[in-house]
């Protein structure tokens, strides 16, 4: 049995409201339960570039007759709103021909408040567009745009020279392609008011007039919001969607969507929620006798409307680029040229914990590590940049060096036992400065002693 047989007439209310919302309606909200005139569901729609309200009715029950079609447009001639107004009675049911008849009339008359008739079989229609199941009470999130992934005027893989770029010892054109793989991950923005008074005896001693905006990521488990520059990257390219098809299989080397884990409704909730608790405050007042009083003010539910749950996929890009033994992943979320870096494995010593793009990085092209200041020497042999992590050590006139492998280290043997003394010395040119110096300071000591300076 479809789920709209078991739910009540509020339940009834709050699904037909994330319905609209998924259609696109704009200012979705319920009309308070305790006032209500004939409205449970009010909303906005752009038709030809003029706004106009829509008062809604929502009936859950097998029948509606013409009464209730004639109430609803009473109710629509006294809402106040600049602009023009229609209506719409939506049931589970049918409706009697009576009421068709009269919602026929209103329309073929011309009437300033049309009204439109939708029954059950009709939910069921709009049910299968926006990815309602009428047997669990869900709506499926269904989305098709996203975010750009990659700049269009640029290659896949640019990012990933662009930072090889700062790592010292390598050239970009050196690197060999990386392994690309995008994932869309499901995000939600909404956009929701509280607006709220708080008054006592002395009058109004508090007031909420706040619009927030969240971009949530939508997978499954419990909403969470997004850092502020992830948030920003959303908002900011939201303008620029383009459609999630197959095209991006032939950019990437693997491609992974993720569906949406949350309904509309659930983060409808979870967004009242969050924002009585960011509003919820207390205040202090001076009552009519003098004496100062503390309120706590937190809004009610019906003081939290959310406006608007808008869908999109953000691309988080992972490029993997395997030089010899390493793997020095990049990855972030993307939107066109425009990035928000959430691992960084190129500027990262693979040896300690250095990490930033401030630090000093060396690429080593004996076994293709990344490495700090602190592990990279130069090899003894070659001359070149070798880290400790691979490197072979033996000391040398009382000073360590570096080798790439055993090869160069015998060779180094050979060509050490055949140097002369003075030279062999120069191996550890801080021992020699150092002896240098004392020896100077000695000569020195003795001509003072003996008199001659």
């Amino acid at each position: 049995m479809p789920v709209l047989d078991d739910l009540s007439g509020f339940e009834f209310e709050d699904l037909m409201e994330d319905v609209f919302r998924t259609l696109g309606y704009e200012n979705v909200r319920q009309a308070r339960k305790t006032a209500d005139e004939g409205r449970d569901v009010i909303m906005e729609e752009v038709v030809d570039g003029t706004r106009r309200a829509v008062v809604v009715e929502c009936k859950h029950t097998e029948t509606v007759g013409r009464p209730v079609v004639q109430k609803l447009h009473s109710a629509i001639a006294t809402f106040e709103f600049d602009g023009p107004k229609r209506g719409m009675v939506v049931t589970t049911g049918r409706f009697t021909t009576p009421a068709q008849e009269y919602a026929t009339r209103l329309q073929r008359n011309d009437d300033p408040y049309p009204i439109e008739l939708v029954d059950g079989q009709d939910l069921r229609d709009i049910a299968d567009d926006i990815g309602l199941d009428l047997y669990n009470g869900r709506i499926e999130i269904l989305c098709d745009e996203t975010l750009r992934p990659y700049d269009p005027s640029a290659s896949v893989s640019a990012p990933v020279a662009a930072a090889f770029r700062d790592i010292e010892n390598i050239e970009a054109a050196e690197l060999p392609e990386p392994h690309s793989r995008v994932t869309f991950r499901p995000v939600v923005v909404l956009t929701a008011d509280t607006n709220a008074v708080f008054e006592t005896s002395v009058g109004v001693v508090h007031r909420i007039d706040d619009r927030s905006r969240f971009v949530v990521h939508a997978e499954r488990g419990h909403p969470e919001v997004a850092d502020a520059d992830v948030a920003a990257l959303v908002t900011e390219n939201a303008h620029a969607t383009v459609a999630l098809d197959d095209r991006f299989e032939a950019a990437f080397d693997a491609v992974d969507e993720h569906r949406f884990g949350q309904t509309q409704t659930e983060y409808k909730e979870w967004a009242v929620d969050r924002l009585r608790t960011h509003h919820t405050t207390t205040v202090t007042y001076t009552g009519d006798n003098n004496v100062t009083y503390d309120k706590t003010c937190e809004p009610n539910r019906s003081d939290v409307s959310v406006q608007s749950i808008d869908p999109v996929y953000l691309p988080e890009v992972r490029h993997t680029t395997a030089v010899q033994d390493y793997s020095h992943p990049y990855e972030y979320y993307a939107a066109g040229p425009s990035r928000v870096t959430s691992e960084d494995g190129i500027h990262r010593c693979v040896h300690c914990e250095a990490s930033g793009v401030d630090e000093t990085y060396t690429y080593c092209p004996n076994c293709g590590a990344i490495a700090c200041r602190s592990h990279i020497e130069t090899e003894r042999l070659e001359g070149e940049p070798v880290c400790t992590g691979c490197a072979v050590t033996e000391r040398f006139a009382l000073q360590t060096k570096y080798f790439y492998d055993e090869d160069n280290l015998e060779t180094f043997r050979d060509t050490y036992a055949a140097m002369p003394l003075h030279e062999k010395a120069m191996e550890n040119k801080p021992l020699v400065g150092g002896a240098l110096v004392t020896a100077l300071l000695v000569v020195v000591g003795l001509l003072v002693v003996s008199g001659v300076i």
